[in-house]
């Protein structure tokens, strides 16, 4: 590893003379048409808006607005939101507070737009879509909506660079909303929120306007300044220049639009004309109570939303991947320059990092290891040229020639993140981005894929109920597990309960899932498993008691809950508008209330651990279904909660609102505690049962509070009282910064106590070299695994990766689990670190005292002795001897490593955070594993 100022000359002077050179991409251009100017008096209508079943409840006060505009405007259902479909001659769509848009909707907005339509849209926008919907819906509107501010805040102007149109004195006031998170290229903030930060409230770009509110909400924002933001925005697009010569018809949507002002479909406005109603709805559930004071207006009948088709979905984020990239020319300000610039030296850092281990395992075998050897040691290797590693389905790059060695490649990067600053500082923004995607595309072909470089660590994998079905024998069932044994995952979660079913034949549950004939799949999986040394946790859905989306399968009524609560209707839960299944969203949910509900769950779970050897359960769908109390949308109103409430507080939870901040508190926490509760109760009665049990639970990662306001999910509670294990969250992102951004918090997090957290990652629509990057951001982390989502898109190329990079090792004993081994982990991981350290005191040459090393040397040792006997004979006594080297150790690490940070911080800042996972090994390991004086 060199000094890296030498290494830097040394990388210019080698690609001067080499005389590198980059190939621009091919990026696609959208073709734009010409809109006619035309003002808001126009006779016809110049505005479509989309009325969801979503914004139903709040369509009063949308189109209370809208009348108070006087803009003329037609009411597009949601569902007639498809491709093909003529809207006529209108010009601008508004989508407020629309937060589940489907694959062919979400299409069909970016076919509008591509023809020269304009959106405005308010509020989480496509928040509850898929991760491939939203990834369109950003491209789209500049940017996505990041999180919920938790007070009322002042919207204010930018300090520079306002544009004209939203320069207006009355557009400025107090407002409840959210920060818009504007994407790095083609938008701009319009208005910012006056806290900490300024974070973004208005986001614009040439074809759309994202407010960072629920526009047409009282409890969000004031009339007068929903209908100023409206307005100017109007006029912004309508009064536009056209951005070219043609004249274009914008097509897309309805052709029976209702050119009726204030009326939504469904609704009748005692204007003499009523829009036609939507299909009637569903009969409500005879056990649904009655509802008295809710916060918002039962709505009329509205279609029911179908769920979105996977098949759709899976086409949809293979087309929307990162690599849709908006128009290049856009100016990059200064926060994207030095994120772009970030990214780049991180993912030199992760490059580096892998290729140290490499090498530092390869210096320390034996100089005349035989091929037959090293064969043996390795079951398989890839060549990094199966790796399908484009940046970009939209951009084609040719590389100045191959690229012949690691130094040359790092050569070239280097030029690139050195030259960035002035291609942007010249305004050359699109060589400035089609460099940067070069430099990615190099850095991914450097990963060292053709070696095993994993240490012993947590390779979880969520084992679906799909996959399961497809296997339908236990034959099949053995092909998937050698696959995943081969690629070195050694724990599965296994979907034991899905939609209210067991996958097995349950003494307890009503019904063994359909789609099983004749056969135990749970009793086969656990053999399987056992006889490859991998370990099988149940995974079993909690709260959530049916799925809409599984109906379809099995040819079942849209409406069935389930086979529990179709049997037990008094166990389900309700929204504050009475509907078992909240509007948008496809899985009734019980009461965690319920005590017979509790009873129920805990006696299945309990014949799970007792009938089969399962070495854990994670627990998912351990929360309440989404809620957005600001918008009036709540949950959790069965018949025992609601009663317990009353008589705990005198008063019916229905008629709460977040409008009384301490009674809404009080009804937060009752069912946050509800969960709280339940959670300690299977740790404590399975435990007792079972005390090796490993219990899990798959969390979001949201921020605590809002987490707790939306989902009454506290799981940093359940981590820090030691009631689970293993804290899985579901971190999904399509790429490695972003999935660094949601996964850093819970990691750097001080409040899980002895708990280990397993970031959770996302394999659809990731390319296979991207899967990869994640993987080697989580070893450079102070975590000890991960856990991939899911078995059904363990694709062939990842196959090969895996066995190649993390594949099993042929040796007589097993690589130690952390959850299970956490002292041998410890020892094996720590060994791993000297290696590096001496491959870099031997071939870096950085001059260091003698008695700097030395001292080095010493306190390594003393460290990796007392780790080693702890592996070897776990004890109190020697657990306290670990952890005390450990803490004077690290205390001392920096002074020791004083020459590397200065050439190399990151791989430091990776070797403390390796420290760090053995720190918390130990920690872990004392409280469970039984310890001798």
């Amino acid at each position: 590893m060199k000094n890296r100022k030498e290494y830097h000359k040394k990388a210019n002077s080698q690609i001067k003379k080499a005389g590198f050179f980059i190939l621009s991409f091919n990026f696609l251009i959208l073709n734009s048409f010409s809109i006619l100017p035309v003002t808001a008096a126009t006779e016809e209508p110049v505005l479509s808006v989309v009325h969801s079943p979503e914004n139903a409840n709040q369509w009063t006060g949308i189109t209370d607005r809208l009348q108070t505009i006087g803009v003329k405007y037609c009411v597009i259902p949601l569902n007639d939101v498809k491709s093909g479909a003529d809207w006529g001659d209108r010009r601008v769509l508004f989508l407020p507070n629309v937060e589940t848009l489907t694959p062919t909707q979400a299409i069909a907005l970016e076919e509008w737009m591509s023809k020269g339509g304009r959106l405005i849209a308010s509020g989480p926008l496509g928040s509850l879509s898929s991760a491939g919907v939203r990834q369109l819906l950003r491209s789209l509107l500049g940017g996505y909506w990041g999180f919920s501010l938790s007070d009322t805040e002042q919207i204010k102007p930018i300090k520079t660079n306002t544009p004209e149109w939203a320069n207006q004195t009355e557009l400025f006031g107090k407002i409840r909303g959210g920060a818009v998170i504007p994407n790095d290229m083609g938008a701009e903030s319009a208005a910012v929120w006056n806290s900490k930060d300024n974070p973004a409230a208005v986001v614009t770009t040439e074809r759309s306007t994202f407010f960072g509110w629920r526009w047409g909400t009282d409890t969000a924002s004031a009339a007068e300044l929903d209908n100023a933001w409206l307005k100017a925005a109007l006029n912004h697009y309508l009064t536009a220049p056209p951005p070219s010569s043609r004249m274009k018809k914008v097509t897309g949507g309805s052709s029976n639009c209702s050119t009726t002002v204030a009326a939504a479909p469904g609704e009748q406005r005692g204007r003499g004309v009523e829009v036609q109603r939507g299909s009637s709805p569903p009969p409500s559930s005879p056990s649904s109570p009655p509802l008295k004071s809710a916060t918002a207006p039962i709505p009329r009948a509205l279609p029911i939303v179908k769920p979105p088709n996977s098949e759709a979905i899976d086409q949809l984020e293979q087309a929307v991947r990162l690599d849709v990239t908006p128009n290049s020319n856009q100016p990059i300000d200064n926060n994207e320059a030095i994120a772009l610039q970030q990214e780049l030296e991180n993912l030199i850092g992760r490059v580096e990092s892998a290729n140290l281990a490499v090498s530092a395992d390869v210096a320390n075998e034996s100089v005349g290891i035989s091929e037959k050897k090293q064969s043996a040691r390795h079951l398989h290797t890839y060549t990094p040229q199966a790796i399908n590693v484009q940046p970009t389905q939209l951009a084609s790059t040719k590389l100045g020639g191959i690229v012949r060695s690691k130094d040359q490649a790092f050569a070239q990067v280097r030029v690139i993140v050195n030259n960035l600053p002035q291609l942007i500082a010249q305004k050359n923004y699109a060589l400035a981005r089609q460099q940067w995607l070069v430099a990615k595309t190099i850095l991914w072909q450097q990963f060292p894929v053709d070696r095993r470089l994993a240490q012993p660590e947590i390779r979880a994998v969520w084992l679906d109920r799909g996959t399961i079905v497809r296997a339908g024998s236990k034959a099949g069932l053995a092909q998937i597990f050698d696959r995943l044994a081969q690629t070195g995952i050694n724990t599965v979660f296994f979907e034991t309960v899905n939609a209210g079913y067991t996958i097995y034949p349950s003494q307890v549950a009503k019904e063994q899932n359909p789609l099983i004939h004749g056969w135990n799949p749970l009793e086969d999986a656990v053999k399987l498993a056992h006889e490859r040394d991998m370990e099988l946790h149940a995974w079993v859905w909690t709260f959530a008691a049916g799925n809409q989306r599984h109906n379809e399968i099995i040819n079942a009524s849209p409406n069935y809950p389930g086979p529990v609560l179709a049997a037990h209707p008094d166990w389900a839960n309700y929204d504050n508008l009475g509907n078992m299944i909240p509007v948008g969203q496809t899985k009734p949910f019980f009461d965690p209330a319920n005590p017979e509900v509790r009873q129920y769950l805990l006696k299945l779970y309990e014949e799970i651990v007792t009938r089969y050897d399962v070495d854990g359960l994670q627990l998912d769908y351990i929360r309440y279904p989404f809620q957005d109390p600001s918008a009036g949308r709540t949950y959790g109103y069965g018949k025992a909660a609601r009663a317990q409430f009353q008589q705990l507080t005198g008063i019916d939870p229905i008629n709460i609102s977040p409008s009384q901040p301490d009674l809404w508190q009080k009804w937060t926490t009752f069912r946050t505690e509800q969960v709280d509760s339940f959670v300690a109760k299977v740790s404590e009665q399975l435990r007792q049962k079972r005390p090796n049990l490993i219990l899990s639970v798959a969390v979001f990662p949201l921020p605590e509070q809002e987490r707790i306001q939306k989902i009454q999910q506290d799981w940093e509670i359940w981590a820090r009282r030691g009631d689970v294990d293993l804290i899985v969250p579901m971190t999904y992102a399509l790429d490695t910064s972003r999935f660094q951004r949601l996964a850093q918090p819970w990691i750097a997090s001080k409040q899980l106590g002895a708990t280990l957290l397993v970031p959770g990652i996302r394999l659809l629509s990731l390319p296979t070299i991207g899967a990869f990057d994640q993987l080697q951001l989580v070893r450079d982390l102070p975590v000890s695994g991960y856990a991939l989502f899911a078995a059904e898109n363990f694709n062939n190329d990842l196959q090969k990766l895996f066995i190649s990079t993390q594949g099993r090792v042929q040796s007589k004993t097993s690589e130690p689990i952390p959850h299970r081994q956490p002292f041998q982990t410890a020892a094996i991981r720590y060994t791993a670190l000297q290696r590096e350290w001496k491959f870099v005191f031997q071939n870096d040459p950085l001059e260091r005292p003698a008695q700097t090393i030395s001292d080095f040397n010493n306190q390594a040792e003393v460290l990796r002795s007392a780790l080693n006997q702890l592996a070897a004979s776990p004890s109190a006594s020697k657990l306290l001897v670990a952890k005390a080297s450990l803490t004077r150790f690290q205390s001392q690490f920096r002074v020791l490593m004083s020459q590397e940070i200065k050439s190399n911080s990151y791989q430091v800042k990776v070797w403390e955070n390796r420290l760090v996972t053995i720190e918390r090994l130990l920690r872990y390991g004392e409280r469970r594993v039984q310890l001798h004086p």
